[in-house]
């Protein structure tokens, strides 16, 4: 019988070794590390330091990533990934046994890094990266939609889409 702990150290050992498919995953996390790690002085102006402890800038932002590339379709179904997926814990720093976040801080959590243009900066910066095209282009056949990266790159540039009154609703 396996008791919780050494299942953990299973799990985890699998992992650092690269048996549970994560080749390319392993490539994306070494980039958007070295590219967080650039934003350390972003994160630390828009937390303050009284107060409940808010999610980590760099899991929310790993997370959001994980969104994009897996297509999930909803901040409550990533949640819900991230619960259970021990790839998805891995990728964006979540132990096996670390609470997952409720949907709704995830999603003002994330307002706030929009708001801070932290988000921005982040994905403009990864875009950058000389690895990345080679990295998204690599002959794993591991790609991802780039309207959704490139849209939370350039947030500022979304404008509503106005309302005209004169519109039945109709296609003609």
């Amino acid at each position: 019988m396996i008791n919780g702990y050494s299942a953990l150290a299973f799990y985890t050992d699998r992992l650092r070794r690269g048996e549970m498919g994560l080749d390319p995953l392993r490539q994306v996390r070494e980039l958007v590390r070295e590219v967080l790690n650039g934003l350390n002085r972003s994160f630390g102006r828009l937390y303050s330091r009284e107060g409940r402890p808010s999610i980590p800038p760099e899991q929310l932002l790993s997370a959001l990533l994980l969104q994009a590339f897996y297509g999930i379709r909803s901040e409550r179904q990533l949640m819900e990934q991230l619960d259970y997926n021990l790839l998805f814990r891995w990728f964006v720093g979540l132990s096996p046994d670390d609470r997952v976040w409720d949907a709704t801080s995830f999603t003002k959590n994330r307002e706030r890094l929009q708001q801070g243009d932290v988000l921005q900066k982040f994905m403009a910066r990864l875009l950058a990266h000389p690895k990345v095209n080679p990295l998204l282009l690599s002959d794993e056949h591991f790609s991802v939609d780039g309207t959704l990266i490139e849209a939370w790159a350039s947030h500022k540039s979304f404008k509503p889409k106005d309302d005209n009154k004169d519109d039945d609703g109709s296609n003609r």
